[in-house]
């Protein structure tokens, strides 16, 4: 990227609620019922027909502006925006435009070098989505319009995003208060979280905006990244070959790694967007506010930082754990099974979930909740090892058969022998063993190479397959090397 440039970047996201039926009508919002299925004249826009709007939009577009500090307006209006694609029956879309239920909000996003960057948000507002048009299974373009009518609310930040990896940082926290707050999956795949982009240069120093163009069509956090460094990097190009910056709309297409002219791009007032007759005004009182911001979950930066301050854990484990709500219930249901609750016990439920129980979600593509190790059954292993019948390299062959077997850990252990061994006599004989037969590591050690220590640990606990106490192990040898 040329340092002489700097860009200017706000994204529009957009996030399908996870309500049981649409903005408008009871049609269900369900993902993946045949083509068409989910519609009713209302979402259709037949002639005749009256929106009513679902309670829980609001509601749940409410919970969002709380989350990112916005101001929850009084008094809202729908709005209708005119435009013909052929998916979208009506002709308009219901939305809302100068008047929105949240607006002047902000998030602070951590970079990489440890700073902080506040982050505006300009509006949230409430809208139905449109339908979907099917590019590759005719020769003719589908349309599929169960989509119609599902509601959405659009996230707007204000142009304070100066790189990709900005856009990246503000995104993860936009997908991990939406699902913590259990208002949308965050499934950008299916499309329930989407992101436009907003992407200008200016010579750095001048605070006066270069032109825009909107990249669409990103449907993850990498291709968001990617397509804002082309876009970045193409504007920059055409400027220092004296060209001039189009305002347009651009597709972004991944398997080309390219963003493509879709068409100009539009101003609001090429929408032509009026108040919609058979809507109401959404008032919202007080009393309202504070009965949603009571059922508000504990968000992420709080559930972290209690992490740290309440388990002792690192910034690291806390940051990791905490990613989805999900990971973090887990944790902490594992962890208030513990037969010892202490910082040496929530530290080893954190290695164990971090390591093998998100490994196995990664290899077997499930969900934490799919998990066949649930919290109940890590924290039986890790009780194992806390009380010293097995050792922490056994407590690996106790997962793997965790995966093949419903067994309780106890019985896994029982059954194939695993139980540690804290006989001192016998871990001493061994020992004694190792030691008369390792006269040269003896004299090394002996003569101040500490780290030859090691080898007779391995040794020891490869003469009694891994099954031996390793404080009792490392208490015998020190007091026989001495």
């Amino acid at each position: 990227m040329n340092s002489t440039f700097e860009p200017v970047i706000g994204l529009e996201v957009h996030a399908q609620l996870l309500t049981k039926s649409k903005a408008f009508c009871g049609c269900t919002t369900q993902f993946g019922n045949d083509p068409n299925a989910n519609t009713c004249p209302v979402c259709l826009g037949m002639p005749g027909v009256l929106p009513v709007l679902n309670k829980s939009v609001v509601e749940f577009a409410i919970k969002m502006g709380l989350a990112t500090n916005c101001t929850i307006a009084p008094k809202s209006i729908f709005a209708r925006k005119n435009y013909f694609y052929p998916d979208l029956p009506k002709g308009y879309q219901i939305s809302q435009y100068d008047q929105p239920i949240c607006k002047d909000g902000w998030l602070d996003v951590e970079l990489k070098d440890g700073s902080v960057k506040h982050i505006g948000i300009t509006r949230i507002h409430i809208e139905e989505d449109a339908g979907k048009s099917i590019h590759d299974q005719d020769p003719d373009t589908l349309v599929d319009v169960n989509r119609c009518g599902v509601p959405l609310i659009e996230i707007v930040s204000e142009p304070d995003i100066r790189s990709p990896h900005e856009a990246h940082q503000y995104l993860s926290i936009i997908k991990q208060l939406v699902t913590y707050l259990g208002i949308c999956d965050g499934n950008m795949e299916e499309g329930s979280l989407r992101c436009d982009a907003n992407i200008s240069i200016r010579p750095k120093g001048r605070e006066q905006f270069g032109t825009k163009t909107e990249v669409k069509n990103m449907n993850s956090f990498r291709n968001v990244e990617r397509a804002l460094e082309y876009e970045i990097n193409r504007q920059i190009g055409l400027l220092e070959d004296g060209g001039t910056v189009v305002q347009e709309t651009l597709l972004w297409d991944a398997d080309k790694n390219i963003a493509l002219p879709m068409r100009s791009k539009e101003e609001a007032h090429d929408y032509r967007y009026f108040p919609d007759p058979d809507l109401v005004p959404v008032l919202v009182d007080q009393k309202w506010i504070s009965e949603i911001a009571a059922t508000l979950p504990e968000l992420p930066e709080a559930r972290r930082n209690r992490f740290i301050g309440g388990y002792h854990l690192p910034l690291y484990d806390a940051t990791i754990l905490t990613q989805e709500k999900s990971l973090a219930d887990y944790f902490e249901k594992a962890v208030a099974l513990l037969a010892q609750k202490n910082d040496e016990g929530y530290k080893s439920v954190s290695n164990w979930t971090m390591t093998e129980v998100l490994r196995l979600m990664n290899d077997l593509h499930v969900s934490i909740d799919q998990c066949v190790v649930t919290p109940d059954r890590l924290a039986a292993m890790v009780n194992l090892i806390s009380e010293g019948v097995i050792s922490g390299k056994i407590g690996k062959e106790v997962f793997a058969e965790m995966l093949k077997s419903l067994d309780e850990p106890k019985v896994i252990v029982e059954r194939l022998g695993l139980v540690q061994v804290s006989d001192t006599s016998a871990i001493e004989k061994i020992v004694d063993e190792i030691i008369a037969r390792s006269q040269a590591q003896v004299a090394q050690y002996r003569a101040g190479k500490m780290q030859i220590f090691g080898y007779f640990v391995g040794e020891t606990m490869k003469a009694m397959k891994g099954k031996a106490n390793p404080k009792i192990v490392n208490e015998i040898l020190k007091s026989k090397l001495v």
